[in-house]
């Protein structure tokens, strides 16, 4: 699968870092942190700008400058087996697309806005490549995908074959999901995502697997319907983010977000507040955010009358 071109994709001017290979992923690198990282105050200017006369120049600035963050955030979704060079250029259409959605007049950096539309695009096409789609139906079954390899390893449950009952059990309750979603998943992972459709029934050679299967899928124009779904979402959910303060945004995203969530305690010391403190505020935060939610929908008549 070849890296797709991040300029064509974005209407921005071609300054961006030719991203192809995987063999040139080190040059990519070293040419993306030339770009200098902007200060609050050109942040805004140029954000400014690009809402209200659609400045390019501001918006290849704005992109270019957080070059490095899209780096960082998909070197984190290197354990998925997917090329870093196409993870890379996934998160960089998540980050044009929240410079383009971007208002700077309440108070967010970018940085915070556009990480939720960086993340968004990386797992929407994690989840394409591992042919899993059908498991993403449900914030759960999404939740189990993105964490199961880190719990295993918090088990001690490292070889491929299947997991110890106990484990299981664990798995499913922790992340609301059923055992046998976990025991699918698991061997799913295991066997590497994907089997394939070429393999020979018998010993002869005759006849291929893809023959016996019965095409299940949904209709094309469900399949669109279903994407659409998934993208008014994700704006939805980088939208409704600002609405909430930054130490509720960090204790929300550290706790339910990111791939290796944070302790009560371990967020307790970062912001010097109890650890009952912290849940508080992390429950404040979610129900906060579910409903800024179902307001902004209302007002983009995505809900029903």
């Amino acid at each position: 699968m070849a890296a797709k071109s991040v300029a064509v994709k974005s209407n921005v001017p071609a300054t961006i870092p030719s991203l192809g290979s995987e063999a040139g992923l080190n040059r990519y690198l070293a040419e993306i942190r030339k770009f200098p990282l902007l200060s609050p105050e050109e942040e805004y200017m140029l954000a400014k700008r690009f809402q209200e006369h659609q400045d390019p120049e501001a918006a290849a600035k704005l992109v270019t400058s957080h070059l490095r963050l899209v780096a960082k955030i998909a070197m984190g979704y290197r354990g998925y087996g997917l090329p870093v060079n196409e993870l890379i250029s996934e998160g960089n259409i998540g980050l044009m697309q929240g410079v383009k959605k971007f208002e700077p007049d309440r108070g967010f950096r970018l940085a915070t806005y556009a990480m939720w539309w960086i993340k968004a695009s990386i797992q929407e096409f994690i989840l394409r490549s591992w042919s899993l789609v059908k498991i993403g139906t449900t914030a759960a079954q999404k939740k189990l995908f993105f964490n199961l390899r880190r719990m295993k390893s918090n088990l001690a449950a490292f070889e491929d074959g299947d997991l110890r009952p106990e484990d299981v059990k664990k798995i499913a309750k922790d992340l609301g999901v059923t055992e046998a979603e976990v025991v699918s998943m698991n061997r799913r992972m295991s066997n590497g995502g994907d089997t394939s459709l070429n393999v020979s029934l018998n010993e002869d050679g005759e006849g291929q697997w893809q023959d016996s299967l019965m095409d299940t899928g949904p209709l094309q124009d469900e399949a669109y319907a279903d994407a659409e779904e998934r993208v008014v979402r994700h704006a939805l959910l980088a939208e409704a983010m600002t609405t909430l303060n930054p130490r509720e945004q960090d204790i929300l995203t550290e706790r339910r977000l990111v791939e290796d969530p944070k302790t009560l305690e371990e967020l307790s010391q970062t912001h010097g507040v109890s650890r009952e403190r912290v849940r508080q505020i992390e429950v404040r935060a979610f129900e906060k955010l579910q409903k800024a939610m179902m307001r902004l929908a209302g007002e983009k008549k995505l809900l029903p009358a």
